[in-house]
């Protein structure tokens, strides 16, 4: 590898994304380019989320331009060799490993000549030909009752058929916010909840369960419980019949491994960003399913390098339940010539070598 560029890119949206933990209008995030010898570039991307990631732009443009850019110079441009030195050259800082070493993996499939779907299909032993576009749900932004179920309606009409709504903002209202949704688009809507942290163990227990009562159909609850109380998530785990899914709780290995032993969840929310990238979310997929929790890949609010590399993650080794890879549909449009675009509730992938990202437009 010849040369490592970042840049800060700003892109608005076209609906204010507001959750338990932030408000945002935008995606802010850091590209980075890894050139070869012959020029083949790969794309990658640094997304800052402040509340869950703890990574700034400014740190990850930091870590890609120094110790991330000093591992890669001159070392060959294989992801089987290189994605090694980009978990070693610095601790945490996983936004920027996740750039760094998706941009490894997009150079890769570019000079394969494959789709990075394809490409992963092949580094994970996998031999059926990936699909080229990959279902995803879509979020309900935090708001009040009405609010939801006007935009869960308006969603509907968009083509999704899977709503995720962002609850744990007000324990005591949540669930009205619910039943104002499935009113608004009927029983073969699927619903998912995702509290961001919002509850403790107790009053998710309560939620949930008015929930179970009241007969809304929800198909999971995702992160009820601060991110450090893996205790208090098996608490809501073994308290509730709904399936429970760990998010924030989940970054590492060893974060999976405590999961595992405590019977914390029924399923894990496995992101580029909170773990360093296609590497390491490829060994979090394995060892989940070896043990027998639900899989699901998740993605924060980043572009479509980010999103297109989770969507050919997905459509390379699969998973248990539709991913959530809405984010770049917030969008007011790609800043990119060329990669995924979005038809309806399905992530079309580029039928171009790696993620078909050609450049950003001006």
């Amino acid at each position: 590898m010849t040369e490592v560029r970042t840049r800060r890119l700003s892109v608005p949206l076209h609906t204010p994304f507001v959750t338990a933990l932030r408000r945002t209008t935008t995606i802010e995030t850091v590209l980075v380019e890894v050139v070869d010898s012959d020029g083949a570039v790969g794309w990658g991307e640094a997304p800052q989320v402040w509340q869950v990631t703890g990574d700034s732009l400014a740190g990850s443009q930091a870590c890609l331009d120094g110790p991330l850019r000093d591992a890669l110079l001159g070392r060959p441009a294989d992801p089987r060799e290189s994605t090694a030195l980009v978990q070693q050259a610095v601790v945490a800082n996983r936004s920027a490993k996740m750039a760094a070493d998706v941009a490894l993996h997009d150079l890769a499939a570019r000079r394969a000549g494959l789709t990075l779907a394809q490409h992963l299909a092949s580094t994970a032993g996998v031999t059926t030909l990936p699909p080229t576009s990959v279902r995803t749900d879509v979020t309900l932004a935090a708001g009040t009752p009405a609010e939801l179920a006007t935009a869960a309606a308006a969603r509907v009409a968009d083509g999704f058929g899977t709503l995720k709504l962002k609850v744990g903002t007000d324990a005591a209202t949540d669930v009205a916010r619910v039943l104002a949704v499935r009113a608004a688009v009927g029983a073969d809507v699927a619903l998912r909840l995702d509290a961001n942290q919002g509850w403790d163990a107790f009053e998710a227990v309560r939620v949930i369960s008015a929930l179970e009562v009241a007969g809304t159909d929800v198909e999971v609850v995702e992160q009820p419980v601060p991110a450090h109380d893996v205790i208090g998530l098996a608490y809501v785990t073994a308290h509730v019949e709904t399936p429970v899914m760990a998010d924030e709780s989940l970054f590492t290995l060893e974060d999976l491994v405590e999961i595992i032993r405590l019977d914390a969840a029924d399923l894990v929310n496995v992101k580029l960003a909170k773990c360093g990238g296609l590497t390491p979310a490829l060994e979090l997929l394995r060892v989940a399913h070896l043990h027998g929790f639900g899989t699901f890949v998740g993605s924060m609010m980043e572009s479509h390098v980010g999103v297109g590399a989770a969507a050919s993650l997905v459509a390379a080794v699969g998973t248990s339940s539709l991913p959530d890879l809405d984010a770049a549909w917030w969008s007011v449009a790609s800043p990119y010539a060329g990669g995924p675009t979005y038809a309806g509730d399905h992530l079309v992938l580029s039928d171009q070598p790696g993620l078909g990202i050609e450049g950003v437009l001006p």
